[in-house]
């Protein structure tokens, strides 16, 4: 709102021909979001330390972690919070791009939201059933991945990394694929949300690594030098991502180890869809696998420990997520933590040299 309220008086005040810049907003988004949830994050953990809304355990847990029950939970309000409240400020909210992009993760968060409410109500770690969660996980995801789809020349193309002439033309299936990307990526970040700070850093890595993506991809300039898909309008994104990063460096401020707050639900699953869908709106869905390695990784230890008891009755790890059998192995937590922030620095690299190199 503010860009439409600065912008146009540039013609009076130079000053102000700065809105016009993506660039620009992007950088004032974060700090908006980053000073929303610094400023809020104190109120926000007496309030749910006064309401008693905090963690619930799960039994079949690391038996080190019953010392984190009662912590604060539902902190990912606060993320959600600090990036729609920036985003709204700076973004050009008649962008057809950002308002899907908040629908589906306020959408998500909502799904989220009744998730940490149920288990806090039934003081148990059990909230939303799996497949009620799934149907309104799936309901928002084919929201947005309909209304991509009908977006006036978005294309229904694939892009494959490393790949430079073959785009797979999905057409209407591409509807059901961007579903699987936008519900996988909420729920891989989900799995990841297992200790304190652990899914903050690689989100934030990845929101920075779609900012860029989005900013090339949206400047036909950049798009056609680095020979990726242009997609008019998706550059404003870049502005959205921005607050999500800055909004999760304020939350991750009351998260680092030790936490005093924790996301919850209503933040992973939010935050996962919002990565989903900023990788369907930029073309860049299958790079996700890459850019998210560490969700990736998460998600499949869980696959192949299902998999494996069920057929062999045998456990590949000693818990899964494999943060869980690092912590049954004896490494300390901050140490779990910190490596895989570096394992998804090392992965938002190798993406974004998908770019060039193909």
């Amino acid at each position: 709102m503010l860009y439409y309220l600065l912008f146009p008086l540039h013609t009076t005040y130079s000053v102000f021909n700065v809105f016009r810049y993506i660039t620009f907003r992007a950088a004032m988004a974060a700090l908006m979001a980053l000073a929303v949830s610094l400023i809020l994050g104190p109120w926000l953990i007496r309030s749910l330390t006064e309401r008693q809304i905090g963690q619930q355990i799960r039994e079949e847990g690391p038996a080190s972690h019953s010392t984190k029950a009662g912590t604060p939970t539902m902190g990912g309000t606060l993320i959600i919070l600090a990036l729609s409240l920036s985003t709204l400020m700076l973004a050009d909210i008649a962008n057809p791009y950002i308002l899907l992009a908040l629908f589906g993760t306020l959408g998500f968060g909502a799904v989220g939201f009744a998730d940490d409410y149920l288990k806090l109500t039934r003081k148990n770690s059990k909230g939303l059933p799996p497949r009620w969660k799934l149907l309104g996980q799936f309901a928002v995801a084919f929201f947005v991945a309909f209304a991509l789809y009908v977006i006036p020349k978005f294309s229904t193309e694939i892009g494959i990394p490393f790949v430079k002439n073959i785009h797979p033309n999905l057409g209407p299936l591409y509807i059901p694929f961007a579903m699987l990307v936008i519900v996988g990526a909420s729920n891989a970040v989900n799995l990841t949300d297992g200790l304190d700070g652990l899914a903050i850093g690689p989100i934030m890595i990845a929101a920075g690594t779609y900012a860029i993506i989005a900013y090339l991809a949206g400047n036909l300039k950049y798009a056609e030098y680095l020979q990726i898909p242009y997609i008019a309008g998706t550059g404003e994104l870049m502005v959205f991502c921005a607050a999500v990063v800055a909004a999760g460096l304020g939350f991750l401020w009351y998260n680092a180890y030790p936490a005093q707050m924790f996301m919850g639900d209503v933040g992973s699953l939010a935050l996962g869809a919002a990565l989903g869908i900023v990788a369907a709106m930029t073309k860049n869905e299958i790079l996700l696998i890459i850019v998210g390695g560490v969700f990736v990784m998460e998600a499949l230890s869980v696959i192949f420990q299902v998999v494996s008891y069920k057929l062999r009755r045998k456990r590949v790890f000693l818990m899964a997520p494999i943060h869980h059998h690092y912590e049954l192995k004896g490494w300390p937590e901050p140490q779990i933590i910190v490596r895989f922030w570096i394992i998804s620095f090392v992965c938002a690299v190798i993406g974004l040299s998908t770019l060039k190199l193909r």
